[in-house]
């Protein structure tokens, strides 16, 4: 399946801004069943300083925003053209290795309400790949899809005791939750193609889980299912600050509004 991205986000200050850095990761990674075709990023009130792959083979662009600027675009355009794998990743490969997938974050901890939750799972399955699944079920019975009740700094934890969340906590809890049962895990952000609908309101994250004999595994817990050749991945990371698709800092005490317009069509 070939697939068409437009997406730019723009922020827009209050007051001048003097000095600016954002970590962009919006460059799809090439791997098993995913060819980029092209791929163009273009930023308006700011300049690629350097790029950069990070420790988890991330394509990061360094931008400053230029001093004085109430207002910076980033734009990315490209093809990328996907087969379906079952959601199946394989070897893993980069430069942190599988043990590294296995501790905890800020944003991932376990405690209480993840442990309860892995006790509602119960112990008889025919496999790993069973095990993972009931616990992504597990994970969005537990908390229903809602937006607005939680945000980028929200944990785990929180997550579960508040009982609604978007796919960043659905993959939280699940990476917290498969750790304690001894999985590397990883979260991933990316894009996916909704069949309903050309424009989308936001960038996805998923997770993806070590399974010995078949490697990196996917599973969107919000949606119920493994990736298929809908979804492109673009960065991967421990938690959300690892993979997030723009993080960055600026001095003074400008206020910021976010506005992202994203089309993922084949």
């Amino acid at each position: 399946m070939l697939l068409k991205i437009n997406h730019e986000t723009r922020y827009v200050y209050d007051t001048p801004v003097q000095y600016g850095l954002q970590q962009v990761r919006l460059r799809p990674k090439e791997r098993r069943g995913q060819a980029v075709k092209s791929w163009n990023l273009e930023v308006e009130g700011g300049k690629v300083e350097l790029s950069f792959e990070d420790q988890h083979c991330n394509h990061v662009d360094l931008i400053s925003i230029e001093k004085g600027r109430t207002e910076i675009s980033i734009k990315c355009t490209g093809e990328v053209e996907n087969t379906d794998g079952s959601g199946i990743m394989g070897t893993h490969s980069g430069f942190a290795p599988l043990w590294y997938f296995q501790q905890s974050t800020n944003l991932t901890k376990p405690g209480p309400e993840t442990r309860k939750l892995l006790a509602s799972l119960g112990e008889d399955f025919e496999s790993d790949v069973a095990r993972l699944h009931a616990l992504s079920a597990a994970v969005v019975k537990k908390v229903a899809y809602r937006t607005g009740r939680t945000d980028a700094e929200t944990d785990a934890e929180t997550a579960l005791k508040t009982g609604e969340g978007v796919c960043q906590d659905h993959s939280h809890i699940f990476c917290a939750a498969a750790r304690l049962l001894g999985f590397p895990t990883r979260y991933v952000s990316g894009y996916l193609m909704m069949s309903d609908r050309v424009d989308q309101d936001a960038t996805h994250a998923w997770a993806e889980a070590h399974i010995q004999g078949l490697g990196w595994v996917g599973f969107d817990v919000s949606n119920g299912y493994s990736p298929d050749e809908r979804y492109v991945r673009i960065a991967t990371g421990l938690d959300y600050r690892e993979a997030s698709p723009i993080s960055g800092m600026r001095y003074g005490s400008a206020s910021e509004d976010m506005i992202v317009t994203l089309q993922v069509q084949q």
